[in-house]
């Protein structure tokens, strides 16, 4: 099964991701990028690798791969 697979780096914590993600796999971490800024990490299991995340990220944090 597809999965979306995160670059923390690109984040900025908009937050777009987790508003649209039907499975609510999605959430804020505490950790800082290299930017200054949050970023997001996805629960595998929890993840149905739909691409909405892919879609809808403004600054390409995702990708989705097969396993």
């Amino acid at each position: 099964m597809s999965k979306a697979k995160v670059n923390p780096e690109n984040c900025k914590a908009c937050g777009l991701c987790m508003e649209n993600c039907a499975k609510k796999a999605i959430s804020m971490t505490n950790e800082i990028n290299s930017r200054g800024y949050k970023h997001i990490t996805v629960d595998e299991e929890k993840c149905i690798g739909c691409g909405i995340c892919y879609i809808i990220c403004p600054d390409a944090v995702f990708t989705i791969t097969g396993d």
